[in-house]
């Protein structure tokens, strides 16, 4: 198979992968109100959770080789900019005038709920424009070091997103250098249905011993401070948190089809359902609905509205609607800088 026809499918892949994750995001949303009811619902949302930020995050990284440098990189820092900007502004308009969230700190340097990950995203891609020479070993080294030294900052983690800018940063890094080639050879055939099997089984031990594991770790926006924990060997702990987090991940992979298809299409537009999908959950737990949930019914009821409202985003009809909004041009931006630089010559 020549090199072409293997980026093809490399990012059919992941255009694959990047869906199902958006669908596992708007799913652990949309059943957060349940989990401390439900201990199904519970068992759920960890499983979820222990892999579906790591895994986006990667294939962040993944996509970010085609425009991490020159031009390209810099239009898209512009334009994480204006996205961050203008949805921390409607988020929180709505929060302090119809949801009244309590806990929500509005400032444009505390990113409102899933905002952080554009702040984030933003700076891995300055994180590693600073790594460019040095190579991927010592790139994730840092990276892994970098994620265990942050929890013990005296601060709130939320800040900036510091704390999940740095905990999540090995994923970037290994998304930016993923090699798929490689994977193609370890994923193929029974490596892949074991993969989905020991996928599944993970649920166990989260059935088990998930209780005594606070949500704040697999956040990653707190602190050790924040989580309870001032031992010095804390970040041993954040240490186990991702070998945990890479095996889930890992066997999760074994899910992903390497076909094209209508999922390869929608997980384009995913971007769409990330942004958006806050103001469905933000009215649905406004409007009382979560009250009506209840039995198996009501749960898979929830599910597979969540299913169906995450494919809905993704359509190229929202797209053409709301790409002002979500995908705002920095064509003026890049002007005025043109015209700076020319007055100062």
């Amino acid at each position: 198979m020549g090199d072409d026809a293997l980026d093809e499918r490399g990012e059919t892949f992941f255009l694959n992968l990047r869906f199902m994750l958006i669908v596992t995001v708007f799913i652990g949303n949309a059943i957060e109100p349940l989990v401390g009811g439900v201990s199904a619902m519970h068992q759920l949302y960890l499983w979820i959770f222990s892999f579906h930020m790591p895994l986006f995050v990667l294939v962040t990284g993944y996509f970010a080789r085609k425009n991490l440098y020159g031009t390209a990189g810099r239009r898209l820092l512009l334009q994480i900019g204006l996205q961050y900007i203008i949805f921390q502004s409607l988020y929180s308009l709505l929060d302090s005038t119809y949801f009244h969230v309590n806990g929500i700190q509005h400032s444009f340097f505390a990113p409102y709920l899933l905002l952080w990950f554009l702040a984030s995203h933003a700076f891995w891609r300055l994180l590693l424009i600073g790594m460019r020479g040095w190579k991927f070993g010592a790139q994730l080294a840092f990276a892994i070091i970098a994620g265990v030294l942050v929890g013990y900052l005296q601060l709130d983690g939320v800040w900036f997103s510091i704390s999940r800018t740095f905990v999540y940063l090995p994923f970037f890094v290994i998304g930016y250098h993923f090699s798929f080639p490689a994977f193609l050879r370890l994923y193929h055939k029974w490596a892949k249905t074991s993969a989905c099997v020991c996928s599944i089984l993970l649920l166990i031990p989260l059935g088990l011993w998930g209780n005594i594991l606070p949500h704040g770790w697999l956040y990653g926006s707190m602190t050790y401070m924040q989580l309870g924990h001032h031992e010095w060997y804390a970040g041993l702990y954040r240490l186990g948190l991702y070998g945990w987090q890479f095996a889930a991940s890992l066997t999760f992979l074994g899910w992903v089809p390497y076909r094209m298809s209508r999922m390869t299409d929608w997980g384009r537009r995913t971007l769409y359902v990330f942004l958006l999908h806050g103001f469905i959950i933000r009215l649905a737990a406004a409007s009382g609905i979560y009250n009506l949930v209840s039995g198996a019914t009501g749960i898979t009821v929830l599910i597979g509205t969540a299913i169906l409202l995450t494919i809905l985003l993704a359509q190229p009809a929202v797209k053409r609607l709301l790409h002002p909004l979500v995908e705002p041009s920095t064509a003026w931006m890049v002007d005025l800088q043109r015209a700076a630089l020319r007055r100062s010559l």
